[in-house]
């Protein structure tokens, strides 16, 4: 068994190895993944600024952000990666792998040399709060650890396919590696800024939104009370007013921020109709 576990890490290392990247110097960087030719998948909070450099196979190399999702930290760089091979990312379809599921995380922090590791899924998929607050899901929290540095770095499953990117460090020693999505790695690659849809609008979350109603002699009811609207915004522009109570989106009920993240998020590129109490009169609302 120890030979195997052996064998199947140092085939990887050698398969992968040459494809991590190592981001600026030091320990205090990051690290990365080639996901195509002369492109660079990082996290986005690795990194210090639009221009960085990256090691690869122990060849220092300038490189710039190409892409970013902040919401999700993610970015791609644009670097010369010479002849090395892209990682493959899972397949869009594939599921995410389940609790002892084995995977193995692999970094160069801050180009000091590749480090690879070996630990298991620890738990089924998990959402987990981006840089600006938005759920992300799909995170996989794992037990292969890493040194400082390391953030950046690709987990991937025993066939040497990109799960993810390690991303946080937890108690306990554990590792949340967040999910690289080929759709969106994909865009980013193609020097896109990916934005998430805003409506506009600053929210009071349930609890409050219920006490405010019940101040003015309004029945309980749940939803995001609008406690302002940005001018020009497209919640302005539908008719969104201050004291709304967003109660469902595309005819879902809204219990909290997630319920329409959710909705912004499942809308595409199309309309979105909320359901809003305007006072006691429940109305209907487009907003393009």
């Amino acid at each position: 068994m120890l030979h195997e576990i052996h064998t199947t890490i140092a085939t990887l290392a050698e398969r992968i190895g040459p494809s991590v990247a190592g981001l600026g110097r030091g320990w205090a960087s990051g690290s990365g993944v080639i996901v195509a030719p002369g492109r660079v998948l990082t996290v986005a909070h690795a990194l210090r600024g639009e221009e960085t450099t990256v090691t690869l196979a122990g060849r220092r190399a300038d490189a710039r952000v190409l892409g970013t999702a902040l919401d999700r930290d993610l970015a791609v760089l644009e670097a010369d990666t010479g002849d090395l091979p892209p990682v493959a990312l899972a397949p869009a379809d594939a599921a995410t792998p389940g609790i002892g599921v084995p995977v193995v995380a692999l970094a160069d922090p801050g180009g000091r040399g590749l480090r690879a590791t070996l630990g298991f899924v620890t738990t089924a998929a998990r959402a987990v709060r981006g840089p600006k607050g938005r759920r992300i899901a799909g995170a996989i929290e794992h037990s292969a650890p890493l040194p400082r540095g390391s953030s950046g770095g690709p987990l991937v499953d025993v066939e040497g396919r990109l799960l993810g990117l390690n991303a946080t460090r937890m108690e306990g020693g554990l590792l949340l590696a967040l999910p690289a999505e080929a759709d969106l790695v994909a865009r980013l690659s193609g020097g896109e800024q990916v934005a998430p849809r805003r409506l506009g609008v600053a929210l009071a979350p349930p609890r409050v939104s219920r006490r405010l109603r019940r101040a003015v002699g309004l029945p309980d009811r749940d939803g995001l009370l609008v406690t302002g609207v940005v001018d020009g915004s497209p919640a302005a522009d539908a008719g969104l007013e201050r004291g709304d109570l967003v109660v469902a989106a595309g005819h879902s009920p809204i219990a909290g921020f997630d319920d329409l993240y959710a909705a912004l998020d499942a809308s595409g590129a199309g309309p979105l109709s909320l359901t809003v109490m305007r006072g006691a009169e429940q109305i209907e609302v487009t907003i393009a």
